[in-house]
């Protein structure tokens, strides 16, 4: 991903671990992929004059390909999609097509050679020559992860850790076991090796560290299959072959596990659970979820007690339990599904707190949205009235939680700004009154003022009383941080190293003012004596990241994250790129790249706008999602038009970047106002929306009709008309120079999505213009793309240098 550096197989490595042995949140995750505009928004003031002349390029001309005309109509519209023949992958003039594509932008790109290796040399200097996560205790085994120099991927290891007994107890004990002998759990380059790509999806450990069952994608379509991994000896399980697994949860006999399998259309939809020893033909069936309009997923609760099997659409949910102790013992439904229902549960000492957004009958009502905090013992399981614990505040939502023995953590935004806290358990519920978060005692846990990205560790052992996050910010490299919350004080526990540049916290006296309240009225602890003591590494003095807010079309103050170089920077003068998503209700990943210094050391301007339909409480989403899609493209524009009135970039030299879904929202904003912007970089775009949800053979097609709306219905149907990326393309004008980066193996978003809108460019605009619009196709890989340490650097690398290229800087 484009300036958000992927910390799994990229630069910082400081959350491996959380995501390869653990998903540590509660809520399962979501399966991610008249008709004129409001012109409140005026672009009279921008050139209108063709950019196109003065970038170079080359002599050959683009390529061109056949059209087969098709006419599509649906409740009285009618538009034509001569490129429709694209979505036959296998048409060897498809393929002809993306390989010429693929020819024109190297021919395009090959005067920016030099600069792609002077910054792929700069990236490289900043990394340490090995990377390695710290260790986390789960059980008697310390776990950790390291990319070996060199190498592109981690490897996944563990050894034995010192018990709490006497030392000669532990000296004959770990003589026998061979203490400190590091053992290799996985290697994801011995895989890369072997297939030429590598993306591990799921890794989950038995409850005795016996076994490692992970699921695999070794060719970039996401069709993982099952592997399980004997510790004891290092050999793989032998069994059948298990194609589209998506989730795992092992039982408490450590021999049974339980997987989901997706359809042909990448959904999960089945859950079998398989013993270890036997074949696949004796794998039983336990769940299958017959509504196209919902995914299955599977948890495990943090004490291991019970299986979640969690049947999810994108508005509502249904939770059923398993035994763990018993996995053949059947399913148990919590709550049957109601439509606009949601909850997602833990289990604690004989209750399971349930995070829901709608309270249950009998309670008290209470009219703020978000989630709630309610519980029920499991015998009551199926009851239907659950026992409220707290009601969000009005400017306070509650977005997931955590469980311990002793403490109950929960994650929480206030006025967009992410915080986290914990409460001590058991909780004394008083019934007769609405109960807020402060009336729990809670525990909120020091931060960075300025920190924008909170990731949770995998945090697995559930009798820890300590919590470990990384924290990230655009000036603050990722810093993982232990939370004690039985003594209520926290250390910095390891924080990401980036070489040749120095930071403003090389004394105790600097970093960022610490945050102790977070932005709540409470007293400080005197526990947290230590604050002072704990610094956070930054390079706040030497890049400024300023948080504005941008008034969009309707008045709705639009959250916009600014960052440049201090020393580099000039008003007025600076080109700049803006990043959004808006999609999924995700929040825009604004954590630490280091690769993003190549950019601003030279000058330019990073931003960041977290319009509607992205992260943030419900409301947020839900404005920016549907019938209401426009307002999350008018906050991207406004977004954009303040950069450039404030000054802080040259108006002229604006450019975009979008990611997967994110590529509706800036493809649809350069329709409206192409002179606005100067380049873009759409990366595995979704941009033929309108055919797309019209597809219910794609993948995902019937689930992003909550998101995105189902064109079989007319309102709807119009509403997608009026800002789909490919039927919006102007006619006869300029455009902005576009990269648009695809994979051929994309399952989420069809390659040809890519292909098709790069075409009807080239047909509807400006043929100076269209020149420098340019298609590049990883013939190989997935949508995730191939990430490798260092591949990422020369993928990176390339991009930047397409954007100094047709800014029309000097690109030497």
């Amino acid at each position: 991903m484009l300036f958000c550096c992927s910390k799994l197989q990229g630069q910082s490595a400081m959350s491996l671990l959380s995501r390869l042995i653990s998903n540590p949140s509660t809520k399962p995750p979501t399966f991610s992929l008249s008709f004129t505009l409001v012109s409140s928004l005026s672009s009279s003031s921008f050139s209108s004059k063709c950019r196109a002349a003065p970038i170079p390029a080359p002599s050959q001309l683009p390529p061109i390909p056949k059209r087969v005309p098709l006419t599509v109509s649906l409740h009285g519209h009618t538009w034509q999609d001569p490129y429709h023949w694209m979505r036959n992958i296998n048409d060897p003039d498809f393929v002809d097509y993306l390989n010429q594509e693929n020819s024109y932008a190297q021919a395009f790109m090959a005067d920016t050679q030099t600069l792609q290796r002077a910054m792929v040399s700069e990236m490289k200097s900043r990394m340490p020559s090995k990377i390695s996560t710290p260790v986390e205790r789960y059980g008697p085994w310390l776990y950790y992860e390291y990319i070996p120099e060199g190498k592109e991927y981690p490897v996944f290891c563990r050894r034995l850790g010192t018990e709490r007994r006497g030392w000669v107890e532990r000296l004959l004990s770990n003589a026998k076991a061979g203490f400190g002998r590091e053992e290799i759990l996985l290697d994801w380059n011995e895989v890369a090796e072997k297939h030429g790509y590598v993306h591990v999806g799921q890794c989950r450990i038995s409850p005795d560290h016996n076994f490692l069952a992970y699921t695999l994608d070794a060719s970039g379509s996401e069709q993982f299959i099952l592997q399980m991994k004997d510790l004891r000896n290092g050999y793989i399980v032998p069994r059948a072959r298990v194609d589209r697994v998506v989730s795992l949860a092992w039982a408490q006999d450590c021999q049974t596990l339980f997987y989901t399998l997706a359809d042909e259309n990448q959904r999960p939809y089945r859950v079998l659970c398989t013993k270890l020893g036997s074949g696949i033909t004796d794998d039983v069936l336990v769940f299958t979820e017959s509504d196209s309009s919902f995914c299955v997923d599977l948890t495990s609760t943090k004490d291991g007690k019970f299986i979640t099997v969690n049947s999810n659409s994108r508005s509502s949910s249904e939770v059923y339990v398993v035994d763990s102790t018993d996995p053949l013992s059947g399913l148990q439904r919590v709550h049957e599904r109601v439509s606009g229902v949601q909850y997602f549960l833990e289990h604690h000492f004989g209750f399971f707190y349930i995070l829901t957004n709608v309270p249950m009958k009998g309670s008290m009502m209470c009219s703020t949205e978000g989630y709630y905090l309610a519980r029920c013992q499991v015998g009551d399981i199926q009851s239907t009235t659950w026992q409220n614990i707290f009601y969000p505040s009005e400017d306070t939502s509650l977005q997931d939680m955590d469980i311990f023995n002793g403490h109950l953590v929960l994650f929480l935004n206030k006025k967009g700004f992410p915080m986290l806290c914990s409460v001590d358990l058991p909780i004394n519920v008083d019934c007769q009154r609405q109960m807020m978060i402060e009336d729990l005692g809670p525990w909120f846990f020091p931060m960075p003022s300025n920190s924008c990205s909170i990731q949770p560790g995998s945090n697995l052992d559930f009798t820890n009383s300590v919590y470990r996050v990384v924290l990230s910010s655009p000036v603050m490299p990722d810093v993982i941080v232990d939370y004690d919350m039985s003594r209520r004080i926290f250390s910095i526990v390891q924080q990401e190293e980036v070489l040749g540049v120095s930071s403003n916290a090389q004394s105790c006296s600097s970093g960022y003012e610490l945050d102790t309240q977070q932005h709540l009225d409470h007293k400080k602890d005197e526990n947290n004596e230590n604050i002072e003591l704990q610094r956070w590494k930054d390079f706040s003095d030497t890049y400024c990241c300023d948080r504005k807010e941008v008034i969009s079309h309707d008045g709705v103050r639009v959250p916009l994250t600014i960052l440049y170089s201090q020393k580099a920077w000039k008003r007025d003068q600076s080109p700049g790129i803006l990043q959004g998503y808006g999609a999924y209700g995700e929040v825009l990943d604004k954590s630490w790249c280091v690769d993003r210094l190549s950019l601003l050391d030279r000058g330019w301007v990073v931003a960041f706008a977290d319009v509607r339909g992205g992260g943030g409480d419900s409301s947020w989403h839900k404005s920016g999602s549907g019938l209401f899609k426009q307002n999350s493209i008018y906050d991207f524009v406004s977004c954009g038009k303040y950069l450039i009135d404030e000054g802080y970039v040259r108006r002229d030299q604006l450019g975009a970047i979008g990611v997967s879904a994110g590529c509706l929202l800036i493809g649809a904003a350069l329709n409206m106002y192409p002179d606005l912007f100067r380049a873009a970089i759409l990366k595995v775009p979704f941009l033929d929306i309108l055919n797309s949800l019209l597809d219910p053979s794609l993948p995902l097609t019937i689930l992003d009709h909550e998101e995105f709306g189902n064109p079989q219905i007319k309102s709807q149907l119009e509403s997608i008309l009026s800002y789909s990326p490919y039927e919006n393309i102007p006619q006869g004008g300029c455009h902005p120079s576009i990269l648009v980066t695809a994979s051929f193996n994309d399952s989420r978003v069809g390659v040809w999505e890519a292909a098709k809108w790069v075409a009807k460019v080239r047909d509807s605009t400006c043929s100076f213009c269209s020149r420098s619009v340019i298609l590049k196709t990883n013939m190989t890989g997935g949508h995730f793309g191939e990430g490798g340490r260092y591949i990422q650097c020369e993928e990176i690398a390339y991009d930047y240098a397409f954007l100094v290229k047709v800014m029309g800087i000097n690109i030497n």
